[in-house]
């Protein structure tokens, strides 16, 4: 609850602090007038108020809803809607999520576990190919004891039965490139929704349907699950912290934006 006290004349690195995003998309978002600073300092930096924060709040739940920019503008700055009404929407679209992901949640450990079934090789195999924190083993044993009747878990199994040990080592490489791809994009700022974005959640969902069929409605699921499984956040964010979080953002938007 509010303790009644108000945030008066944050720049950009203090607003980055607050609310938690990066200075970066604070300057993108002015950018394209979507949450553009009250005010600047005698100095000529932006400075953000309570109204903008409470703006810059809406944009990032709508954000954490799938929306793209474009229609988030439109949204806010609707003169038929007032504040009270949107948060109220807000509000019940994020609840429709949650119960989505409660019903949906051994279905996505399903196909989270399934990219991981399968392998045909030794253990020194996988260390090798994989390292030595690989677990493959773990998650194959995990999975079948699971899922084994399901069909997400039949045609992986099938998909990879006939997978060499030169196949396993070339989705390596593959998966290691296209991580590489992602932390690039975050790094340069490059915003979920853009076409930039949008191409990297569909090599995502590409590489996925190496093991399984996988629609945009699958890979949020397992996008979700990158972030609600402390064993897939640790794995991406040891190529850069936050890559979790940023991957998921990119399969959302992109799914967003195929959906409409």
């Amino acid at each position: 609850m509010s303790d009644g006290k108000q945030i008066r004349d944050l720049t950009v690195g203090g607003v980055s602090g607050l609310v938690g995003v990066s200075v970066r998309t604070l300057h993108h978002y002015d950018r394209i007038g979507l949450v553009t600073p009250s005010g600047r300092t005698p100095a000529g930096y932006r400075v953000y108020d309570d109204a903008d924060i409470e703006r810059l709040h809406q944009v990032l739940t709508y954000r954490e809803l799938g929306f793209p920019l474009e229609q988030i503008a439109t949204l806010l700055d609707d003169p038929d809607t007032d504040m009270l009404t949107r948060l109220g929407d807000q509000r019940d679209q994020l609840r429709a999520r949650i119960d989505r992901l409660h019903r949906m949640v051994a279905a996505v450990e399903e196909l989270m576990n399934a990219k991981k079934t399968g392998i045909q090789l030794t253990a020194a195999e996988q260390a090798e190919i994989f390292g030595d924190d690989w677990l493959g083993d773990e998650y194959a044993a995990e999975a079948e004891e699971r899922w084994g009747d399901t069909d997400a878990w039949k045609q992986s199994r099938q998909r990879t039965s006939s997978f060499t040990k030169d196949d396993w080592q070339q989705i390596k490489a593959d998966t290691d490139a296209f991580e590489a791809r992602v932390a690039d994009a975050m790094r340069r700022g490059v915003d979920p929704g853009t076409d930039e974005a949008n191409a990297l959640a569909e090599a995502h969902r590409a590489s996925i349907e190496r093991f399984y069929d996988c629609s945009h409605e699958m890979q949020v699921c397992l996008a979700d699950m990158y972030v609600a499984d402390p064993r897939f956040t640790e794995h991406y964010d040891a190529v850069v912290p936050g890559l979790a979080n940023y991957l998921r953002e990119v399969i959302v938007a992109n799914a967003a934006f195929d959906a409409g």
